[in-house]
């Protein structure tokens, strides 16, 4: 079997050092590491276009324009004229929608309905790239974890000293993060 990446025939997965500490990671050392990726990481710009369709756009652009200052000068300008209009400010005749204004509540919740609708598919959209963004960030984490492996492999490392140094690291760095836990004075 050939490496698809450079056509050179396949090395068993267990070949190096670091391929048998990372094949002994998963507690089944059975020569299978993972399935390995055809090209180095994905630009999440490329592949979330290729989400994208039409009418998610449109509920962006709605829901950007609906999230604006601009939207609120020009309803407050419609609703003043509409309230004007409709108190007979300009004239009995042009009075179209007499106070309790029903027409204009009966208007503004047409468009509070619409408008959580584009929101709430917006957000979905929004949830769907984080999504995305994670699986990049893992497929990287897990790119880096590799060649950490192997690099310290290759330099001699001893990869459980390793480990309790970042554990101690993490630990540290939790313990800042979090404060002094409820049992601890101070």
């Amino acid at each position: 079997m050939a490496d698809p990446v450079t056509d050179a025939p396949a090395q068993p997965a267990t070949a190096c050092p670091a391929c048998t500490i990372l094949d002994a990671e998963d507690g089944s050392p059975d020569g299978r590491l993972f399935t390995p990726p055809t090209h180095h990481v994905r630009n999440e710009n490329q592949v979330w276009q290729s989400v994208l369709r039409t009418q998610d756009r449109v509920a962006d652009k709605v829901t950007d324009f609906a999230g604006s200052l601009r939207f609120v000068y020009i309803h407050s300008v419609w609703f003043g004229i509409w309230v004007l209009f409709n108190i007979g400010l300009f004239g009995v005749a042009l009075k179209f929608d007499p106070f309790p204004f029903g027409l204009l509540t009966m208007i503004v919740s047409l468009e509070a309905i619409f408008l959580s609708t584009f929101v709430m598919v917006s957000q979905n959209r929004q949830s769907a790239r984080a999504d995305l963004r994670a699986k990049l960030d893992f497929e990287t984490n897990l790119r880096a974890e590799i060649w950490a492996v192997h690099i310290g492999a290759a330099v001699g490392l001893d990869q459980h000293h390793v480990e309790q140094v970042v554990k101690m690291a993490i630990d540290a760095s939790r313990a800042d993060t979090d404060g002094p836990s409820s049992g601890d004075p101070g």
